[in-house]
């Protein structure tokens, strides 16, 4: 199935875990994957596992306006377009609202929601011009409940969906669809660096947070990367043209139980 040939696949925070899922996926369809990290080191390893003939690693601080726009820049230098931008760079910061953690919140509004607006101003004028195109935004069921210690990370992910909305709407004219990717707990690296602290901060044996994240999960598991990267993959075919302004949920079922 080569649902991408030769079409131009951009993913931010593509050198490692969902991001390096959906650069495979795309690839393995036929695109050409331009890998955005702000660690070079690894956009480059991920290129190389799929070829730097149909990759390209560059460096990108999604969170700075010019080097964003560069980013995008070198990518239509090198291949003329963009057809599907996946936004996916993010961070996760959990701290106690009583504690003063304004660096951090500031932090993760940059990251998660700047930088995400940012990638879609970068490739939105492209999309214009050539009148197609599709992004998907990789929020949070954290968009859509919360818990506590997370209201910095809760905001920005509620944010990239109410932000999904007016970009739907102000691009469909254009043929181009924007939706959100609600992900519940996928096995990342970041996760298990989340685990890693909060059992730390109460004295837990290791995994014991994620445990109990798969025990209150209705399927009794984690997700996994590729499950993610499918699911953005079919959002950013053809075969989804007309899904337009969706938060999607990738959950498991977490958030109806």
């Amino acid at each position: 199935m080569e649902r991408f040939k030769d079409k131009v696949v951009v993913i931010t925070g593509g050198g490692k875990g969902i991001g390096k899922a959906c650069a495979d996926r795309f690839a393995s369809e036929g695109a050409r994957v331009a890998l955005l990290d702000i660690v070079l080191a690894d956009a480059e390893a991920a290129s190389q596992s799929i070829g730097t003939d149909r990759s390209m690693a560059v460096y990108c601080n999604i969170a700075d306006h010019q080097c964003m726009h560069d980013s995008i820049q070198q990518v239509v230098d090198k291949w003329g377009r963009v057809d599907v931008l996946v936004a996916n760079a993010g961070i996760y910061r959990g701290f106690p609202l009583a504690e003063d953690h304004l660096k951090d919140w500031q932090l993760v509004m940059d990251v998660d929601l700047t930088g995400t607006y940012l990638s879609c101003h970068a490739v939105a004028p492209i999309m214009m011009a050539q009148k197609s195109g599709s992004i998907v935004v990789m929020s949070s069921i954290a968009g859509k409940t919360s818990w506590p210690d997370s209201a910095a990370y809760s905001a920005a992910k509620t944010g990239n969906i109410g932000m999904v909305r007016s970009v739907a709407q102000e691009l469909g004219p254009y043929n181009v669809n924007c939706n959100a990717v609600c992900l519940g707990h996928a096995d990342t690296e970041m996760l298990r660096s989340v685990d890693a602290r909060i059992c730390q901060e109460n004295g837990w044996e290791p995994g014991t947070y994620l445990k109990e994240l798969t025990d209150s999960n209705p399927m009794r598991r984690l997700g996994t990367v590729e499950e993610t990267a499918a699911l953005i993959a079919f959002l950013a075919s053809d075969e989804a043209r007309y899904i337009n302004g969706q938060a999607i949920e990738i959950d498991g079922g977490r958030i109806m139980s």
